[in-house]
């Protein structure tokens, strides 16, 4: 009997080895097999195909750091040198105090600002001229501040008529800020000067950008039939005792870095999607959390005196704006509702669908970035019927998103920018930089590109969005050099509205120094048009701070953009 059952043994082997390789290679198939069983064989599959497939998207962890800035390419000494301009330019005043008591910090409260007489030799204040404005900061004690750092704001308004313009604020340094608001329509103005944080939370906002660039997390769904893992994914993360291993999924073209944990069971390459994690909580002690009541963010400082005055008309033959009477002049005002620039081409109003249709008809414009880009998107196919909008199957308010006016030869398109990107949920294959998007296109007259990329770099250091940025403008002036005639459209960031949780995470000040660095970096790139969305909305009459801003404030955006893809006749000429 044994001797009969050795003869058959081979055979046997050969079942049995037949059958392993048949449950391995059909793995995915066996969805009525428990989860044990399956996880088992899983793992047996991945232990030989780990030894016979080459490295690639596997990076073993050698240090601990929850952040690292050497990852990605290395600027050139052009662009290093820049680069420490660039962050020494915008050094914060007082943000490195520290320990300051909550009773010593900055309020609204206790602040005033003074209207200051008009300029010598004249007698009231007229159109062409400038307000100054004089801010004290005050402690909860009611003592005046010694030292700088404040982050305030300021407008001058006229809503009756739909008139507004911002101010700029200059930081003496000593508890007193010196605001300079230009004039520009005649009537009844108001001024408004806001508080968005004490000089003390701003240097708690500094430490988490330095410190907690965590702060913000990020996970990616992995799955192989109908086995799936989640584990969280960051710019960098740290090694800890449960993650031995990351998924490197660095850019190949721009080399910006990007990780996941590896899962457990899959490999690498079967990552789904991308997706916001959530927010880290507890970030702050007792004491800095008071600095970010509700009453001592974006709170007005009230006027000692009057908050308004009286513009008259300008005196005839004197110029709007003379740059040697005002040093300060903004990109624009708003008048009767419209944004008017200042300098460059005037604004056309495109109050109609016939109108955008037409100076549309023949064009491609590829929007690229956040979501503020995609309000443009959606302005646009909804305002202009002729517009239909193809079916992606893409999640709502992720995109990608494409609409086609087929009769009048128009194509709009939004892409969301690559990670890190806090949308709720991203195919990894949608997953796309701008500088390589740039780099697909053909460009040309008929092209416009549009881009916005800030808000969802507000946790990161500053030199992670200088190395994006650097990256797009190369591919900008790579686009610019094979197709002159494209029309580039950088939007600025905004201000939005602010609670103690947002303001650790998206804050103005966050914003406002992305801001600066973006401005910077594009202010002098021939064929690029910087459309400043800061102004359009902080001096807006009568619109709140929004993330997305008002529909009003987007129809002036749209309007700018057109005016320069269809320019007036008679400014053409000119």
């Amino acid at each position: 009997m044994g001797g009969n059952l050795s003869k058959y043994a081979p055979i046997f082997l050969v079942l049995a080895l037949s059958g392993i390789l048949f449950l391995l290679r059909n793995i995915h198939t066996l969805e009525r097999w428990n989860c044990q069983s399956v996880s088992s064989l899983y793992q047996l599959r991945s232990s030989i195909s780990s030894v016979l497939k080459p490295a690639g998207q596997f990076l073993a962890l050698d240090h601990n750091q929850t952040f690292c800035l050497h990852l990605g390419q290395e600027p050139s000494s052009e662009e290093a040198h820049e680069e420490r301009y660039l962050l020494d330019s915008i050094a914060w005043p007082g943000a490195s105090r520290r320990g300051v008591p909550v009773r010593k910090s900055s309020d609204p409260a206790h602040s005033y600002f003074v209207i200051q007489p008009p300029g010598s030799g004249q007698a009231t204040w007229r159109v062409g001229g400038k307000l100054e404005v004089l801010v004290h900061m005050q402690n909860f004690l009611g003592q005046p501040k010694r030292y700088g750092g404040d982050f305030l704001l300021a407008r001058i308004r006229s809503p009756e008529i739909g008139a507004g313009a911002s101010g700029r604020v200059v930081d003496r340094r000593n508890g007193m800020y010196a605001v300079e608001l230009p004039l520009l329509w005649s009537g009844q103005a108001q001024v408004e000067v806001t508080l968005v944080h004490s000089s003390e939370a701003v240097g708690v906002l500094k430490r988490l950008r330095e410190e907690r660039p965590d702060r913000v997390y990020f996970k990616s769904l992995f799955r192989s039939g109908f086995l799936s893992e989640t584990t969280v994914c960051n710019l960098c993360l740290p090694a800890g005792p449960k993650q031995a291993a990351l998924c490197n999924y660095t850019d190949s073209h721009t080399g910006e870095p990007w990780y996941c944990y590896k899962p457990r069971l899959l490999d690498c390459d079967t990552r789904v999607n991308h997706a916001k994690g959530g927010y880290k909580k507890n970030l702050l002690t007792t004491t800095e959390s008071l600095l970010f009541a509700s009453f001592a963010i974006k709170a007005p400082v009230q006027a000692l005196g009057m908050d308004n005055i009286t513009i008259l008309p300008a005196i005839k033959g004197l110029s709007l704006m003379h740059r040697d009477q005002v040093k300060f002049m903004p990109p624009g005002y708003y008048y009767q509702g419209s944004w008017r620039p200042l300098s460059g081409m005037p604004i056309q109003q495109f109050n109609d669908s016939s109108a955008i249709t037409q100076c549309l008809s023949g064009k491609l414009f590829y929007m690229y970035g956040d979501s503020t880009v995609r309000q443009w998107f959606e302005y646009l196919n909804a305002f202009v019927p002729e517009l239909k909008e193809f079916n992606l199957y893409s999640p709502k308010n992720v995109g990608p998103y494409m609409a086609v006016d087929s009769v009048n030869n128009i194509l709009l398109t939004y892409r969301c920018h690559g990670p890190p990107i806090r949308f709720s949920t991203v195919s990894s294959n949608e997953l796309r930089y701008i500088a390589n998007e740039l780099d697909g296109l053909t460009g040309g007259r008929d092209t416009i590109v549009a881009i916005s990329i800030w808000s969802h770099f507000s946790t990161f250091p500053l030199e992670v969005y200088l190395r994006r940025l650097r990256h797009i403008r190369r591919a900008i002036a790579r686009l610019l050099d094979r197709a002159p005639g494209t029309l580039v459209v950088v939007r600025t960031a905004n201000p939005q509205k602010l609670d103690p949780e947002v303001s650790l995470y998206n804050s103005d000040w966050f914003s406002v120094q992305l801001d600066a660095v973006l401005r910077a970096m594009f202010r002098s790139m021939r064929g690029v048009l910087l459309l400043d969305a800061w102004d359009m909305t902080l001096a807006h009459p009568t619109q709140p701070h929004l993330l997305h801003p008002a529909p009003d404030i987007v129809k002036n955006m749209i309007d700018l953009i057109l005016s320069h893809v269809c320019p007036d006749k008679q400014e053409k000429k000119s």
